[in-house]
């Protein structure tokens, strides 16, 4: 519970998460029929870069700080990248001033909502007491909307499978308490048991203490099919070095988020990178058939 997404807001791990949660979005939204997007850790919605919180880390000058000049200007990528991360784009546009540096960064809420259709769902799970207060504040009124305060395991098992039978799933736990490597496995795989047909994205942070082969590991006993593995680094993992970066374990990606993203991971790695120990890797875990 001591855990706050405010002072993390906007870094490396969260351009990752959020450019690849998007994708999967949109290519869930190329079909007609409605699909829920479930987030087990959805923190607040939207981060000021410039509160209390943001500016005792600054973590986010060496994330998202690095796609915008100090006047809030778009620093672009190659065109075939920025096409791939406009959506992301556009959303931070939305909640900043045009001509103005950056002053805030949205959650996966605030992203999820400009992709979602009318008939889309939304379930958005926040455990920590305040955070969650501010969460239902940035929903408002969304009728698409159910914010809850459970526990995320008990959430992921007693909403799947959705009445849509169309989903995404992002479990992305701060991995403080000592065996929430395992607790983030289980869900995955509890929710793959109950929604076998759902895409789903288990984030963890690397840094250095063996905890991401840990979950790799664990994910990999699984034996789950369509287990994709996208890893950015920002400079070598060393233990008690803090979060040198971050990955995603994704399950059923929707096509083509692999080939999308060995385009996309390079150009991120250079643009993130921090040391000469950066690197990006993306492999399956699991046959793709």
């Amino acid at each position: 519970m001591n855990y706050r997404h405010v002072y993390h807001a906007g870094n490396h791990a969260d351009v990752l998460k959020h450019i690849v949660m998007l994708r999967a979005l949109l290519h869930l939204r190329k079909k007609d029929k409605p699909f829920l997007f479930l987030d087990a850790h959805a923190g607040t919605g939207l981060y000021a870069l410039w509160g209390d919180e943001a500016l005792k880390t600054l973590e986010w000058q060496d994330g998202v700080g690095r796609f915008y000049d100090p006047s809030g200007h778009a620093v672009l990528l190659e065109p075939d990248c920025e096409v791939l991360i406009e959506p992301w784009r556009q959303a931070i546009a939305s909640v900043n001033a045009a001509g103005q540096p950056l002053s805030h960064y949205p959650g996966s809420p605030g992203f999820a909502l400009r992709i979602l259709r009318r008939s889309d769902r939304l379930l958005l799970n926040e455990l920590h007491p305040e955070d969650h207060g501010k969460l239902a504040g940035f929903i408002g009124g969304d009728k698409r909307v159910t914010v809850s305060d459970g526990d995320a395991a008990v959430v992921v098992k007693a909403h799947l499978p959705p009445p849509e039978r169309r989903g995404f799933i992002l479990i992305d736990p701060p991995y403080e308490r000592e065996d929430e490597a395992r607790r983030a496995v289980r869900m995955l795989r509890d929710g793959h048991r109950r929604f076998a047909t759902g895409a789903y994205a288990l984030w963890y942070p690397v840094t250095g203490d063996g905890l991401s082969d840990l979950i790799a590991q664990e994910v990999l006993a699984l034996a789950l099919p369509k287990t994709l593995k996208a890893e950015l680094l920002v400079r070598r993992a060393v233990k008690d070095g803090g979060l040198a970066g971050s990955g995603l374990i994704l399950v059923n990606p929707p096509w083509p988020i692999a080939d999308e993203l060995a385009v996309l991971g390079p150009a991120l790695l250079e643009r993130l990178r921090q040391t000469e120990g950066a690197q990006w890797s993306l492999n399956w875990l699991t046959d793709q058939g």
